[in-house]
């Protein structure tokens, strides 16, 4: 078949005949000239060779982005049950708006089955999600915005599947406390796995990918010295270890940014709040500085809870608006500071520590997350993600307060 002659294959979005015949274009010709929009095609992705061109891919679904993104975080477990039903309805009946959606989850697992059963994630694959092409047309329809959420260097199946991109201790990869093994920041073939599953959610639809977990194991700082590791294109940089891992997790970002562009999706990547506190978090490899250069938005996990006696505040979960409030006005002059800066649009806490132990949380429900909210927008913060694991939500919220 004459390759002009082929329509609507991939979604792949290329500019004029030129195209088509071998020519390099780029997407940026589609506007040049009208009497060129006759002749846009879409081409199958296996007919054009590597590297000839600058792309867009469609993916056939249409979503705007809201005024302010103001998101849920739902498991790949409620995305494919019963759950996501009412979980759609809950935010149709709010002024919510998102999802965050696990495609790649906490342990490692794809949270769908790849219909190409030569998928280099076939084996990863879970049914959690049957079908995710309805969900996501379930979403368009209802015009929430698809969050792709892809947890990269906490992956206990990959470390088990190929202990050379983990950490050895003695024999055995080393786990934390949890039982959980993570895989190593300096390794390209980890960076590449994880690009390609943000791939194949953009292709789906997902308009965002958020990349969680980009960092090294907690308290690394302790253990970088006994456990053995390989430090790939690293190994021979001048520089101590500790600016390295932070080299590496920013070049990760940086790198999977560019590999993302020619998908239309933004890049969000989550960080330890505290991070945004100090020049760098160099244990685990997080400047929030250089990070916040390399993304479209960046989400500080700032739940009350999480903190210790932080901006002076003894007991952070008894007072979410001060612990907030305070966040906001520090990460305000750190992203000033920037160039291009990214969009803010923190993790907030609906679940109750209980954890914590008494006299030291305290219930969270609707005054709990108002007051959240409320010292986001009394710095200038409209967007925010509310974390509750089991993705049970708090009602009557004030969403736009």
């Amino acid at each position: 078949m004459n390759v002009l002659k082929r329509l609507a294959i991939s979604g792949i979005l290329f500019v004029g005949a030129a195209a088509a015949q071998g020519i390099p274009v780029h997407a940026d010709d589609a506007v040049a000239s009208s009497s060129h929009q006759k002749n846009q095609i879409s081409l199958s992705s296996k007919n054009i060779p590597t590297g000839m061109a600058r792309f867009i891919y469609d993916s056939g679904l249409t979503f705007k982005y809201p005024d302010a993104v103001r998101g849920i975080y739902v498991t790949g477990h409620s995305a494919g049950g019963s759950n996501f039903n009412q979980l759609v309805n809950f935010i149709d009946n709010t002024e919510l708006n998102a999802m965050v959606i696990d495609i790649k989850d906490d342990w490692g697992n794809v949270t769908y089955r790849p219909e190409n059963p030569k998928s280099p994630y076939a084996e990863i694959g879970k049914n959690y999600i049957k079908k995710p092409a309805r969900i996501l047309k379930q979403l368009e329809k209802k015009q929430i915005y698809p969050i792709a959420r892809v947890v990269v260097f906490k992956d206990s199946i990959l470390s088990k599947k190929n202990p050379g991109l983990s950490y050895m201790e003695g024999k055995e990869v080393w786990k934390n406390g949890r039982g959980e093994s993570f895989v190593n920041p300096f390794m390209k073939e980890v960076w590449d796995y994880n690009v390609g599953i943000a791939i194949e959610a953009a292709k789906m639809g997902f308009q965002e990918i958020q990349f969680d977990y980009v960092r090294f194991p907690e308290g690394f700082e302790k253990r970088d010295s006994t456990l053995k590791y390989g430090m790939g294109e690293y190994k021979d940089i001048k520089m101590d270890n500790t600016q390295k891992r932070v080299q590496a997790v920013t070049d990760f970002v940086a790198y999977a940014r560019e590999k993302l562009q020619p998908y239309g999706v933004k890049v969000s990547v989550d960080i330890f709040g505290y991070s945004a506190t100090l020049p760098e978090a160099p244990g685990i490899g997080q400047n929030f500085s250089k990070i916040s250069e390399n993304v479209d938005v960046i989400s500080s996990m700032i739940y009350p809870s999480h903190w210790t006696s932080y901006f002076g505040i003894a007991k952070p979960d008894l007072e979410p608006y001060k612990l907030v409030d305070e966040y906001a006005k520090l990460e305000k002059r750190k992203l000033k500071a920037l160039k291009t800066p990214p969009v803010s649009r923190p993790w907030l806490q609906d679940f109750t520590a209980s954890y914590l132990g008494a006299g030291n949380y305290k219930k969270y429900g609707k005054a709990e997350v108002d007051a959240q909210i409320k010292a986001l927008k009394d710095n200038g913060i409209d967007e925010y993600l509310l974390w509750n694991a089991a993705n049970r939500y708090t009602t009557d919220v004030e969403y736009t307060p």
